[in-house]
């Protein structure tokens, strides 16, 4: 398959773009096998197989040229080599001559070298040179081995550092990439014109690729990777802003126009005052529904910041306009708790609802599906079944889709696939602003930051080992005091050698998998000699339904004064009475796994505290902890978080249809990505089928860049 970025060119013995590796020079299948695994099977994969590091090297010299305190590379003959294992730290010495004079050169720490550095081999050496007990002397610098075959060794020894396999080194990659860096004249097209390049300030594509892989300087080096940062930024924003263009053109939706009646009407349902920032999301939701071209909204917003009323508000205008509307949730709790949240507000109203789940069969569901089907149900709450090709709308006018993240493209696309209803997304995972450009670059954002008021404020604290004696002692004054706990474990039992991730030990950390606090054991230590004159009682996943929700009802009740579990009770759970939350084992939770977990407190009008139980030497643990510590503003963690993990596992990419980014980092290269959403977006209006001739090279790239994973195929 053709490279995304390139022109079908024909290059040097008949070697295109799309020629598999396995066919060049130095392949073969044994190490085509290889490339496979590092993701390399053609050509032009290999052209954008970048350097992980740069090396820039003088020009050799001859050793009589060298000069104290200035960089030089030198070729020599190794006359002499000398390991000292008993010197603190250990040196490895060589004495390397040509026919000018000899040198010295020291590696500290370099007891590995003994297998590669021979007597009678000639070696490439670049460095400082120094003068030490009256001989030129290099330390620690890079090297190279030189091959008696070997022709211009600089030429291999300087430029790029490839990410390398056990059966395939960076200098052996280097060596298959470089021939085909002489032909890049005929693989590689250009696909902006002269006039677009000086606007933008780039390089041409030709000279990216040659000096990514091979820079002459640093500042060639930083144009090159400036370009190639570029063209991947812009074919991602390309492939959402036409996935966003055919979004909104391919059909219209019903428009559900907003009066002053229908907004009191609406408006009287909630006992409560919104806020200005949920009347702000309401203003450009109804302006969005008011039109005929569908809304494609994502809704943000903490946790308990008020999107649900929001979806209702918005879901409401639909009926008011005579349509239907459908809220889907990612399972059956999340499902279950909108359908009886919106039955508070809706109570002796003529808004027909209901719930329809996996579990609904029979005649029953046959009952439902036909009233959906001649629209005597207004609204619909369920989860993915609401997919299921049984499922017919009369007029459906809005789709609310809650937790997006855990939807794939694809599945967002079936909720619209017979018609055009306006879209609504929402997630509780606040997301930075570069993700949204990203995963969700085709919604508009409308966000969320306030949250109701009379929540109290969440103090968070982080206790090591030796401080939890005095931890216990202040939960036992708030327990006396009527206030309730959650203490949450990272599992239910203890298993020995096993941890979280799969692995029996956690990176960093100081404890074995037996060592992990277990809900069950922490349950016992708790109920038998912690806090025995306090209700303690145990929740988890594998209870039976009936038994969690008993424990959840007396939990509300106050009749439990604390509940030790597992992240069951991450969503859904609401105690504007528990004022503490524990977590043991934080350092093996994730940022956003935190955040989610301490939106359980705060509920009510006290004061509420979050203690974070840890013991890890792991720098990125303690990074998370020290970031839980300093705020409860989700949208800073949300930041942090990002650049923790890094955007694949906060979303995953192959959910979100886009294409891994090779080389362009969209925390750091910000700007750009600014700059070429501008420009994406720029081409899309002026050219929504990329048919114009200047467009030709971007469209092929961006066909091959995507594939069919965001259904662009037939668009461009």
């Amino acid at each position: 398959m053709q490279d995304v970025i390139h022109w079908p060119a024909q290059g040097s013995e008949g070697v295109t773009l799309s020629t598999p590796v396995q066919y060049l020079k130095g392949v073969g299948p044994a190490r085509a096998e290889v490339f496979e695994k590092l993701g390399v099977r053609t050509v032009a994969d290999l052209l954008e197989y970048f350097p992980r590091d740069w090396v820039f090297a003088p020009e050799a010299i001859k050793i009589g040229q060298m000069k104290p305190e200035e960089e030089a590379t030198i070729i020599g003959l190794v006359e002499s080599i000398d390991f000292r294992a008993y010197r603190r730290p250990p040196v490895f010495e060589a004495i390397v001559s040509d026919d000018t004079g000899t040198c010295r050169i020291v590696w500290f720490n370099g007891g590995h070298l003994r297998n590669q550095i021979n007597l009678g081999r000639f070696i490439l050496v670049s460095g400082k040179a120094a003068i030490y007990k009256h001989q030129l002397q290099m330390t620690n610098p890079k090297f190279m081995v030189l091959d008696e075959r070997q022709t211009e060794p600089q030429k291999h020894f300087s430029g790029g550092v490839y990410p390398a396999s056990g059966k395939l080194s960076s200098r052996q990659i280097k060596g298959i990439i470089l021939p085909v860096l002489d032909h890049l004249e005929t693989l590689v097209g250009e696909f902006y014109d002269e006039s677009r390049l000086k606007e933008l300030g780039l390089i041409g594509r030709r000279d990216a690729l040659a000096w990514i892989h091979m820079p002459p300087d640093q500042e060639k080096l930083n144009q090159a990777k400036r370009r190639l940062k570029y063209d991947e930024l812009f074919l991602m924003q390309l492939g959402l802003g036409l996935r966003r263009y055919h979004a909104q053109h391919a059909a219209k939706a019903p428009p559900c126009g907003m009066t002053d009646e229908i907004d009191s009407r609406i408006r009287r349902r909630f006992p409560f005052l919104l806020t200005d920032d949920q009347n702000a999301c309401i203003a450009e939701i109804t302006e969005d529904m008011g039109r005929t071209t569908p809304m494609n909204r994502l809704l943000q917003g903490d946790v308990g910041s008020g999107k649900t009323v929001v979806a209702l508000y918005a879901a409401l205008l639909a009926v008011a306009n005579k349509t239907q509307a459908a809220i889907m949730a990612p399972t059956e709790i999340l499902a279950s708790q909108h359908f009886l949240s919106m039955e508070r507000y809706l109570k002796d109203s003529q808004v027909r609802r209901v719930l329809i789940t996996g579990g609904m069969t029979g005649k029953k569901r046959d009952a439902v599906l036909a009233q959906i089907r001649l629209g005597e149900i207004d609204i619909v709450v369920g989860t993915v079944a609401l997919l299921q090709k049984d499922i017919e709308f009369r007029n459906l006018g809005l789709v609310v889709i809650d937790e997006q993240h855990k939807f794939g493209v694809h599945q967002r696309a079936e909720m619209r696939k017979d018609s055009a209803p306006h879209c609504l997304v929402m997630t509780a995972t606040p997301i930075p602003r570069t993700l949204a450009m990203t995963a969700f670059g085709d919604l508009d954002v409308s966000v969320i930051k306030q949250c109701p008021p009379g929540r109290g404020t969440v103090v968070t604290r982080w206790v090591d080992r030796k401080d939890r004696s005095k931890a216990y002692d202040f939960i036992r004054e708030r327990l006396r005091a009527g206030k309730q706990a959650y203490f949450v474990c990272p599992r239910i039992t203890a298993i020995e050698g096993d941890c979280p991730d799969g692995s029996s030990r956690v990176a960093g950390s100081r404890e074995t998998g037996k060592d992990i606090k277990a809900a069950t054991d922490t349950w016992k230590e708790l109920s038998e000699r912690v806090f025995p004159e306090f209700q303690v009682a145990l929740l988890h996943g594998q209870m039976p339904s009936l038994e969690k929700q008993q424990v959840m009802a007396d939990f509300r009740k106050g009749r439990i004064h604390a509940l030790v579990s597992t992240v069951v009770i991450e969503v859904g759970v609401d105690v504007p009475n528990a004022t503490i939350m524990v977590i043991e084992g934080a350092d093996r939770f994730g940022l956003a796994q935190l955040h989610q977990l301490r939106g359980r407190i705060g509920r009510g009008e006290s004061k509420s505290y979050c203690l974070l139980f840890a013991d890890t030497d792991n720098e990125v643990a303690k990074s998370r902890l020290d970031v839980m510590t300093r705020t409860t503003d989700g949208f800073v963690i949300a930041e942090q978080d990002l650049r923790i993990r890094g955007p694949g596992e906060m979303f995953s990419a192959r959910q979100h249809g886009l294409p891994d980014m090779k080389i362009a980092n969209i925390i750091d290269d910000y700007e750009l990505l600014v700059m070429a959403r501008r420009h994406a977006f720029q081409v899309v209006l002026s050219d929504p089928t990329l048919a114009r001739p200047e467009n030709r090279g971007v469209r092929g790239a961006l066909i091959s860049k995507f594939g069919n994973a965001l259904g662009l195929a037939g668009i461009a």
